[in-house]
């Protein structure tokens, strides 16, 4: 408030002291449309009339208001902060409406992608989600932590095919059925089937109204991570490979049978199969979508997750993701084209990352079963 002010007092003394022949009394619309850009109407009604009132001085210090000029000086001005006024109404109207949308919009996104719980059994567990859409928390990239029957915690990280908002609707259905079958189903192939079976039957009633049907799927990987002990296992549909930390080595898990993407739906391929890793406490896991590792450079190079993670001197799920947001969003210069979601699970006591240089693993040990 203290710039507009100081503006009217300036301009107002300006003029007073400038021969007859020099107008400055047309800057006065400057107060009042600087106040529009951070404050409503009604006080930018006011700053309005009281540069009006700074005009009618000068126009009566410089021989009264019966001038044409000063008249018409007075009416623009007028005329002009009335403009201004109008324009500040329309955007706070518009403002409170997006408002509105917005909280509508959050707490859409919230039922649907909960935040997972900071610690479930031995784990400590850290998220982050970058949507491709701005002014959007959420979009086909999707997560959940879920406990199990028999002392377990099952995760799932997919990614829809697209982004954005327009793929939501399968995220909630393989979210939904998730968080339905982690504690009802006994193995990890029985969940995956579910989850097979709800997204093809969502794409089937949604056939008929979808201008791309049968071009939508989703990847998948589905993990159970008992309690005790130190084998976990994996399911595989599709989706890029998590990452195990551990001893200062970074492993990529891949599947040895992965199965398609879930609602690839009557196409003959391979069951899904579980199958199995070392999982040791203090270790890490790194899950991502495919938004991480082909986000590219503005030199077209896609992100190193592997090399980035592997050089990385930390030892909790939080600063993990903290440093990997901040390198991913350094590498890409701008704004990503795709969704990205990373998921970071560690399994207490943590002994994990401490400062020494990491070392890379191509493949992990996975056993079928």
């Amino acid at each position: 408030m203290v710039i507009p002010l100081v503006l009217i007092v300036a301009i107002t003394v300006a003029d007073v002291r400038s021969p007859a022949d020099v107008h400055l009394g047309p800057l006065l619309v400057i107060a009042p449309t600087i106040t529009a850009s951070f404050a409503g109407p009604r006080l930018t009604g006011l700053l309005g009339i009281l540069a009006v009132l700074a005009e009618v001085f000068t126009a009566v210090f410089h021989g009264g208001l019966s001038t044409a000029n000063h008249v018409a000086q007075l009416s623009a001005l007028m005329v002009l902060s009335a403009l201004v006024v109008f324009f500040c109404a329309v955007r706070e109207r518009r403002q409170r409406e997006l408002t509105r949308v917005r909280s509508v919009s959050e707490a859409a996104q919230e039922v649907l992608l909960r935040p997972p719980p900071r610690r479930i059994g031995p784990l400590r567990v850290a998220w982050m989600y970058l949507a491709a859409e701005d002014e959007s928390r959420i979009g086909g990239d999707l997560f959940a932590v879920a406990r199990a029957g028999g002392a377990a915690t099952r995760v799932i990280i997919g990614d829809v095919r697209g982004k954005g908002l327009a793929s939501i609707g399968e995220a909630s259905v393989v979210l939904a059925a998730f968080r339905e079958g982690a504690h009802r189903y006994a193995t990890l192939r029985e969940l995956a089937d579910a989850l097979e079976e709800s997204v093809c039957r969502y794409l089937e009633e949604t056939a008929e109204t979808d201008h791309d049907a049968g071009e939508h799927f989703v990847t998948a990987v589905i993990l159970n991570i008992p309690d005790e002990g130190s084998q976990a296992e994996m399911v595989s549909c599709g989706h890029p490979p998590p990452l195990l930390l551990h001893d200062h080595q970074v492993t990529a898990l891949h599947s040895r049978c992965p199965a398609p993407p879930l609602g690839v739906c009557g196409l003959p391929g391979p069951a899904h199969c579980t199958e199995t890793f070392t999982f040791e406490a203090g270790g890490m896991l790194l899950l991502y979508t495919d938004g991480v590792i082909e986000a590219r450079s503005p030199a077209g190079d896609f992100y190193p997750l592997i090399e980035r993670v592997a050089a990385l001197h930390t030892s909790s799920p939080e600063a993990l993701l903290q440093h990997t947001r901040r390198d991913l969003l350094a590498h890409l210069g701008e704004r990503l084209d795709d969704d990205a979601a990373l998921l970071a699970i560690e399994r207490t006591p943590a002994h994990l990352l401490t400062r020494h240089p990491g070392k890379i693993l191509s493949e992990g040990g996975l056993v079928r079963t």
